[in-house]
């Protein structure tokens, strides 16, 4: 079992920058997929960001490419999502979630919601204009 717990949200500033935090606890914390999703009311979840175990591979969506880095410290059982110029329709709720495999053998997985095991329970973030 994998507790992961999100922190870092608040209010910002349209081109204003936060920095998510995802402290992880329970079994082998290294190993696994990490991922970063978002859900505004009224929409579905949808995917932001993820890496495989070691950070090497990382993937975007295309909405928060070059704006968003995804990042993990495995000494400190800890993932990031830095933001930086922030848009208001930015605004949602985000989720840390886990899986637990090393990497994904298909791309197309680490933007899939199902494919992730244990989930946090968000941090809201919101982007004023």
């Amino acid at each position: 079992q994998v507790q992961l717990v999100e922190s870092g949200g608040g209010l910002v500033q349209v081109g204003g920058s936060l920095r998510l935090s995802c402290a992880a606890s329970g079994r082998t914390w290294s190993r696994n997929v990490v991922g970063w999703f978002r859900q505004a009311p009224g929409k579905e979840r949808e995917f932001v960001a993820a890496s495989n175990w070691s950070g090497v591979n990382t993937y975007y969506a295309d909405s928060v490419k070059g704006r968003f880095t995804i990042s993990r410290d495995n000494a400190k059982n800890t993932v990031y999502l830095q933001m930086n110029s922030l848009r208001p329709e930015d605004t949602a709720v985000y989720y840390c979630a886990a899986a637990t495999v090393f990497a994904f053998y298909r791309a197309t997985d680490y933007y899939t919601t199902g494919r992730y095991d244990y989930w946090g329970q968000g941090t809201q973030v919101t982007v004023s204009s």
